[in-house]
């Protein structure tokens, strides 16, 4: 089946929320305290993305980009990539619906928000943080190209704080040009 991704908006909130949700109860059980995966995770995941996607971030160059999956019209999948004053480009989400992991959507997302970076942040490397437990996830940043460059804690709902990788993926120049 054909995937395409599309820029998201404010009206991709309620989706991205519920996907959001059902992706963190498939990934992380057994993994975060289950009172962060409970019954106020799908309100909390909406209430989040309908601020994300509604507030004015000034200048192009800092406003966050929200890539949709879609197939035959539903969502199936997004990234969320934030630049930071260090330059770099949070890949702060990528995920998948439960059950479509493995089909080749992560992946098309991936090269999206590369090829995004690439093209709206010239030079600007893209990471992301994933927790440690979370070995599904390792394993396709990293056969996607990330480096481990960094080790630390993540910060979950409730307060609750689990051990986190940081990867990287180097700068890319866009389509047709040469880095120097």
């Amino acid at each position: 089946m054909i995937t395409t991704i599309r820029r998201g908006n404010a009206r991709d909130a309620d989706a991205v929320a519920a996907l959001h949700a059902a992706s963190w109860r498939s990934a992380y059980t057994g993994i975060v305290p289950d009172g962060a995966l409970g019954d106020g995770l799908a309100d909390e995941r909406r209430e989040i993305w309908e601020l994300r996607l509604s507030v004015d971030y000034g200048a192009p160059e800092a406003t966050p980009e929200l890539l949709i999956a879609e197939r035959a019209g539903d969502t199936v999948g997004f990234a969320y990539l934030v630049p930071m004053p260090d330059g770099r480009v949070l890949l702060d989400n990528l995920h998948v619906r439960p059950g479509l992991t493995g089909s080749g959507i992560g992946g098309d997302l991936m090269d999206a928000a590369r090829a995004h970076v690439a093209r709206q942040h010239p030079g600007a490397d893209l990471y992301l943080e994933v927790l440690q437990a979370n070995t599904r996830a390792i394993a396709f940043y990293e056969r996607a190209g990330g480096r481990r460059t960094a080790a630390g804690q993540g910060v979950f709902p409730g307060g609750h704080t689990l051990p986190e990788y940081e990867y990287t993926w180097s700068a890319v120049a866009p389509a047709g040009q040469s880095r120097s």
